[in-house]
């Protein structure tokens, strides 16, 4: 038994659906609109001929007009390198100091740089380049292994304690306390002569914490704690600390250090890369 009915004020009848007394008029789609629900489906099915569209097993159709939306890129990316050709052979046949000396080198090199930075290396040194724990922020004056275009030239080409480059820059804080070579109290000591350089709260320094570095710590940080880039040793004697800059922060690096590790870019991006990324990154500010 059906509950249509006609609706005595339109004159229409309903589909026999009710909600709370409220009946559905049974009026027929506005002619324009199923016109045009026709022809969506019309040019979807065409769409699918004419474009990619269906899956196979291994791929999928490609369509009577063959287009192909990675040959498009790929074909960008061939236009984008040939017109960069002469400036990216500049780049390679030119020293790396001799770069910063050709205004328009320069920036075609640091743009270059900024690219490839937020690719391989924002990951670990922060989009900004300012680093977190653990990883150095590249915005400062503070360089381990030194801040002129050459060093950070060689420090992305080798790296820092890379297992694949046999010219990477290698340095290894002893366990001091891990491996017993100072015992708790004389750890304490050392941790808080390292912390009067800088004024840590909690450091104080004393004859026998100053005997203590002299004999431990100055040949890689020098006699003062101000670093030697030579021996990759970084300086204790400003407020730049990559494992934390608190007296429990020194004396934890002190009983049993953490070593970072960069990869070799050298082999992976090829010279030119890293030439531009050297170039970019010595621009940051900090670069000497």
């Amino acid at each position: 038994m059906s509950d249509k009915h006609i609706d005595k004020l339109s004159g229409v009848e309903t589909t026999g659906h009710e909600w709370d007394g409220i009946r559905e008029l049974n009026n027929p789609l506005p002619r324009w609109w199923l016109w045009t629900f026709y022809g969506c489906i019309v040019f979807a099915l065409g769409y699918t001929v004419v474009f990619p569209a269906w899956p196979m097993l291994s791929s999928a159709t490609t369509g009577l007009l063959g287009y192909s939306s990675r040959a498009d890129l790929d074909a960008d990316l061939a236009a984008a390198k040939l017109a960069q050709g002469d400036r990216l052979e500049a780049v390679a046949s030119t020293p790396v100091a001799d770069i910063l000396k050709d205004d328009g080198l320069a920036r075609f090199a640091r743009a270059g740089g900024q690219s490839l930075y937020k690719v391989y290396c924002s990951q670990c040194h922060g989009t900004g380049a300012t680093g977190s724990a653990g990883y150095p922020n590249l915005n400062d004056d503070e360089w381990v292994w030194g801040g002129t275009i050459e060093q950070i030239y060689a420090t992305i080409t080798h790296g820092a304690r890379s297992p694949t480059d046999a010219d990477t820059h290698y340095n290894v804080m002893p366990n001091f306390g891990a491996d017993g070579i100072l015992g708790a109290e004389d750890i304490d000591r050392v941790a808080k002569q390292v912390a009067s350089f800088s004024g840590i709260e909690g450091g104080a320094a004393s004859p026998e914490g100053q005997q203590l570095f002299a004999d431990n710590c100055a040949s890689c940080h020098g006699d003062g704690g101000g670093g030697l880039v030579d021996a990759g040793g970084p300086s204790l004697n400003d407020q730049i600390w990559l494992y934390g800059g608190t007296l429990e922060a020194i004396r934890a690096q002190i009983n049993q250090p953490r070593h970072g590790v960069m990869p070799a870019w050298g082999a992976r991006l090829g010279d030119t890369a890293v030439k531009q990324l050297a170039v970019y990154v010595h621009g940051l500010g900090g670069g000497q």
